[in-house]
């Protein structure tokens, strides 16, 4: 099913699949595995998204994270996404890049940003790194993040991996906010 938002302005990226809507039990269990030490959530999450995202994995190749930028790595000491790409990865056997893609311009919080905001935050922050450009090449990439709000993020990371020459991106996420 297409929305009538992506009909009028489709993504970059080709199909996308969350676990579940971004609030209520799911929003307190993501807060909780972000910023309160919780990483032994990874793996229930790891489940859940292997299992929302059989579709997308039975047609990918190798599978990537969002990264975060080096200065908010090591202030949260992980990323939160990698964590959750390398459980699908290990559950589906497929090839995990977790450092191929880098966030190399240093964003804003996309907290309270408005869409167009979090488009131009987002603009020129993601670039590949030279063996994973070899790797996307021609391959069916799968995006692995924790929550899509706008899709501004998901949409700049597909953009690049597409410049690269992947086929097909597709976008696993835990969560999805406004998702109805």
């Amino acid at each position: 099913m297409v929305s009538a938002a992506a009909y009028a302005d489709p993504p970059d990226y080709d199909r996308a699949r969350a676990v579940a809507r971004y609030d209520g039990r799911m929003r307190t269990l993501i807060h909780q595995f972000k910023f309160m030490d919780r990483g032994d959530l990874k793996v229930l999450f790891g489940r859940w998204l292997a299992a929302a995202g059989a579709p997308l994995l039975a047609d990918c190749e190798l599978i990537m994270p969002v990264p975060l930028h080096r200065r908010r790595l090591l202030s949260r000491r992980f990323n939160q996404s990698a964590m959750l790409a390398k459980e699908v990865g290990r559950s589906s056997g497929l090839a995990v890049y977790p450092n191929g893609l880098r966030r190399v311009r240093r964003t804003r919080p996309q907290i309270g940003l408005s869409e167009d905001q979090r488009r131009a935050n987002v603009r020129r922050a993601f670039k590949l790194t030279a063996a994973a450009e070899a790797a996307v090449a021609g391959r069916r990439v799968l995006l692995v993040d924790d929550v899509i709000t706008t899709g501004a993020t998901v949409n700049a990371c597909a953009r690049v991996l597409k410049r690269a020459g992947a086929s097909r991106v597709d976008v696993l996420a835990l969560a999805l906010v406004g998702l109805e």
